[in-house]
């Protein structure tokens, strides 16, 4: 209410009187009211009121009066009952209707809520929205959307559509006229502003999403689907929950499946099959509801017709799992109540033959539908990979006895499958085909299998070398053996230019299958098996001939021509084999090369065996020397002369490797002691223990001290043993000072016994400083 300043004189006391002068000479000062009004504060009401009139008539344009003054008139209202108290609360919303500021609007809009008065509440929101600039909508929105949640019902339903309609203003139904018009409010408002001002609450839709909710509160499904579906269309919509695009199209499909009869502005299968396209890692549970959506409905055809299109499509068996348990559960319902009705005309005694016709009819389907469930499979995985060729086999594979189908699958296999994409052995799958007919004694079919086979292109040449040997395979097993051949022949014709690289991938298999060695090898033995010795001959000199020839078919050509008592000729295939490799390759050549010629000639051709065996060590490296002199040296025992032997070994021992020179030493000793004597070997042991490493030397020593003892030497042994005791740590090798004190004991006196232990304490001192030599070297290193 406004107080009578002629009727408020007596509200003024003696200690408002500084206050009231002041005021009369600043009547128009904001800070003079305050103080007033601040002296005023702990008055009755009826006072403040006064003085808060008196100073809005002076001052109506102050906010901070404003402010102040409606915030003390709604606390005094606050704890009353807007019924019973109405008229006080009339007072105070006429005191707001006074006050037309934006946050004075806004107080009184949620003080008004506060009130049993909807009607007043809306129109006041809607004056208030009139009342101000757009640059203030947005604070009124968001309390006046509060208010519609608040309320609910039909007017909550408009107060959303409102708010939300500017999306589709203008009738731009087809476009997003947020990218044209905001632009434009944005340029409009820096301008005014000088800031760049932007109104998302109100261009954008970011309460769409409490606006479905509240749609689906009020079971108004058909528009919340609407809303739905304009957002999920919207790729700018960004969801003030944190919703993802994904989660919002799966609410909208279950929306519009779980309530298909309420759904009328919407296309909903055009909905879900744009889903079904989007999002592939949800296909067969969006298949289920398209098909659930048309079960609703009662178009259980309409419904079958989509399981079996999503089942026929899917590309993974996880959505083809999905769909076909639903569509068999389906099934079974139906079939279910089905046999229900059927049960209940049995008892009533009614006959409907068109019922059980039906009934027939789906147990039919059902069964056809699990009989189907393992070729369905077959073909999601072939829609994965159309050139998997294990999934093919498994395919011909399920249709076993019927061969009309087994042709079909093989024929679809051979058009679908790319040979170089190829996972698997599509060789194996053009082999299989022709084995299918060669199985039902078609012989003919399978070289016409063959026959297109070798022109495919495989991948890898040993796929088309497999595939010409299994056709010459099938050619004998009909015994059909001049066939065998001329197949093999056929195989191995070289092209016109025959200076191909066997392993250029840019050309195609057919011209470099004639270098293959599996080829080759499936026809040689073709030819020892079935050929002559001349034929197989020709086919072992052209695998020399093209350089494809590795070691096993070396030794293989060799023993056939010995076996036919082709003995140099054999000989001359072992020496083509050592030209055509390098060691360790040719090592194992030459071992049955050089035994084979010993076998066979012995001692009659003795310098042409010497001339082999130097050519076989000429480039030996010295790891595969040792049995190559060993042998040497047998023939020359057996054949030649033992003086020639010694020579033999003692090359050996200065040509093979570190590894087997003491082992080389030991041989030459023993065999020289054999042959010569054991004095003859006093100068291969001193050779032996000059050039061995320390460990071997030291055992040289002990054995060539042991001979020199056995001949009496002793003063010889024993400077052996001192010579030995330098590689020797008595802390390590004890053994060796024990031997040479049991030596002392039965050959020496007490002098030769002390120079024994002067020795052992000169070698131990030697080691210790070495140790600690070292030991110093480490921790200079380590500081």
């Amino acid at each position: 209410m406004q107080a009578d300043e002629n009727e408020g004189f007596y509200l003024i006391e003696e200690l408002d009187i500084p206050f009231e002068e002041e005021i009369l000479r600043n009547p128009y000062t904001l800070k003079s009211w305050l103080r007033y009004i601040d002296h005023k504060a702990e008055q009755p009401l009826q006072q403040q009121i006064f003085v808060y009139e008196r100073a809005l008539k002076e001052l109506p344009g102050s906010y901070k009066l404003w402010k102040k003054y409606l915030d003390l008139r709604r606390e005094h209202v606050q704890e009353l009952n807007p019924v019973r108290f109405e008229k006080e609360y009339l007072k105070v919303n006429n005191c707001f209707e006074r006050a037309l500021m934006p946050r004075i609007w806004l107080d009184y809009c949620s003080f008004l809520m506060n009130q049993c008065r909807i009607t007043k509440t809306r129109r006041t929101f809607d004056r208030a929205l009139k009342a101000l600039p757009i640059t203030q909508h947005p604070r009124i929105w968001e309390l006046y959307l509060n208010f519609a949640k608040s309320i609910g019902g039909e007017t909550a339903i408009r107060l959303y559509r409102r708010y939300l309609k500017f999306i589709n203003y203008g009738g731009f139904d087809d476009m997003n006229v947020t990218d044209i018009v905001l632009p434009i409010i944005h340029r409009i408002m820096a301008k005014t502003f000088k800031t760049d001002y932007r109104f998302v609450a109100i261009l954008e839709p970011d309460r769409v999403e409490e606006y479905i909710d509240l749609l689906l509160s009020l079971n108004r499904y058909d528009e919340a689907a609407k809303r739905l579906a304009q957002v999920v269309n919207n790729d700018r919509f960004q969801s003030m929950s944190g919703k993802s695009n994904y989660q919002l199209w799966m609410e909208l499909c279950d929306l519009v499946c779980e309530n298909p009869h309420e759904i009328k502005s919407l296309k909903v299968e055009s909905i879900i099959r744009s889903g079904i396209r989007r999002f592939t890692d949800q296909v067969g549970r969006l298949w289920n509801s398209l098909a659930n959506y048309w079960i609703k409905l009662g178009y259980f055809e309409k419904a079958r017709d989509v399981f079996e299109e999503g089942i026929n499509t899917v590309m993974t068996v996880r959505d083809f799992t999905q769909i076909f348990d639903t569509y068999a559960k389906a099934e079974e319902t139906v079939i279910e109540k089905k046999m229900e009705e059927t049960a209940k005309r049995a008892e009533n005694g009614i006959d409907d033959p068109q019922s059980d016709l039906e009934l027939d009819l789906r147990l039919m389907r059902f069964e056809q539908l699990m009989d189907r469930r393992p070729f369905l499979v077959n073909d999601v995985l072939l829609r994965q990979n159309p050139n998997n060729v294990h999934e093919w086999e498994k395919r011909v594979a399920l249709w076993k006895d019927n061969h009309t189908k087994v042709v079909e699958t093989y024929t679809k296999a051979m058009r679908t499958i790319d040979p170089k994409k190829a996972t698997g052995k599509f060789h194996g799958l053009w082999v299989n085909f022709a084995k299918f007919y060669e199985q039902g004694g078609d012989i003919e079919n399978a070289r016409t299998i063959f026959e297109k086979a070798i022109h495919v292109d495989f991948k890898n040449v040993n796929d088309l070398a497999a595939l010409w040997c299994e056709y010459a395979e099938m050619e004998l097993r009909f015994e059909n053996y001049d066939k065998a051949i001329d197949v093999m022949g056929r195989a191995t014709v070289p092209p016109r230019n025959p200076n191909v690289d066997f392993r250029d991938e840019s050309l195609p298999v057919q011209l470099r299958v004639f270098k293959s060695i599996k080829l080759w090898s499936f026809y040689v033995d073709l030819e020892e098996s079935i050929g002559t010795v001349e034929s197989t001959r020709a086919v072992y000199d052209r695998i020399l001939e093209l350089k494809i020839a590795n070691p096993q078919i070396i030794i293989n050509y060799a023993s056939f021509l010995e076996e036919n008592q082709y003995f140099e000729e054999s000989f001359k295939v072992y020496e083509r084999g050592v030209e055509l490799f390098n060691y360790p390759i040719a090592f194992e050549i030459w071992n049955v090369y050089l035994t084979k010629f010993i076998n066979r000639y012995g001692g009659s051709k003795l310098e042409r065996a010497r001339d082999l065996f130097e050519q076989a060590l000429e480039k030996c490296p010295p790891k595969y020397a040792k049995p190559l002199y060993l042998m040497y040296g047998k023939l020359e025992e057996d054949y030649g002369l033992a003086r020639h032997a010694m020579r033999i070994y003692d090359r050996a021992t200065r040509s093979v490797s570190d590894e087997d020179r003491s082992e080389m030493f030991n041989f030459y000793i023993a065999k020289a002691s054999a042959n010569f004597g054991v004095t003859y070997t006093r100068e291969i042991y001193e050779r032996a223990i000059e050039v061995l490493p320390d460990k071997e030397a030291k055992d040289m020593c002990l054995k060539y001290a042991e001979l020199e003892r056995k001949l009496g030497e002793i003063d010889r042994a024993r400077a052996l043993y001192a010579h030995a005791s330098q590689f020797c740590d008595p802390r390590t090798v004890p053994s060796f000072w024990q031997t040479w004190r049991e030596f002392e004991v039965k050959h020496g006196n007490e002098d030769t016994f002390k120079e024994m232990l002067r020795i052992k304490r000169s070698v131990l001192a030697q080691y210790n400083t070495e140790v600690n030599f070292i030991s110093s070297q480490i921790l200079a290193t380590r500081q």
